[in-house]
């Protein structure tokens, strides 16, 4: 008696291949990214025409303020689509900025000193554990490469379990020789 590969579908002989419907499903989801950049584009230049408006009128700094910090953080969501479609993989880097930039503008909205002192220690926290995520993935760029399986990674991974470590090791003293010296 055959047992049936384990690598093919069921019904791989018909039109329900596998890796068909994953390559599918993969190109309608970049499809679905490409139309979120360019809403996001549109939601740009349209808070960009906005600016233009509030600045000739009588200005309202907390307004303006608010707005130029909506579109950086629409250019931020706009490179962590850029990085997904060329990566098929979410930066953890680019997303944590995303959220700090997030944070401080409802900061600057609302007021630090309107805020509800509990309201604020919890931003507080949140910002320093966003901030320590944020070193940790500044330390270790190779950590999103790895994940993301991409050519640009500076890792090459040849031989064992022992020889990527080396390589692990090597590419972070490299980054630690090469940071400036403060």
């Amino acid at each position: 008696m055959q047992k049936r590969q384990k690598s093919r579908f069921l019904f791989s002989d018909r039109w329900l291949d596998r890796h068909s419907i994953v390559r599918n499903m993969e190109a309608f989801q970049d499809l679905i990214v490409i139309v979120l950049c360019l809403g996001l584009f549109a939601v740009m230049l349209i808070q960009l025409w906005g600016i233009a408006i509030a600045i000739m009128q009588p200005l309202d700094y907390k307004h303006v303020t608010a707005k130029i910090l909506f579109v950086l953080i629409l250019v931020e969501l706009f490179r962590l689509l850029m990085v997904y479609l060329q990566e098929h993989s979410i930066s953890v880097g680019v997303a944590v900025e995303v959220t700090i930039v997030s944070l401080l503008r409802e900061i600057v909205v609302h007021g630090a000193l309107e805020m509800h002192w509990v309201n604020t220690l919890a931003i507080c926290g949140l910002l320093f554990v966003l901030g320590g995520l944020l070193v940790v993935c500044a330390k270790t760029p190779h950590m999103d490469c790895m994940s993301a399986d991409t050519k640009s990674c500076p890792i090459v991974y040849r031989g064992g379990r022992e020889r990527q470590k080396e390589l692990e090791f090597q590419y972070s003293r490299q980054c630690d020789e090469n940071q400036p010296l403060g």
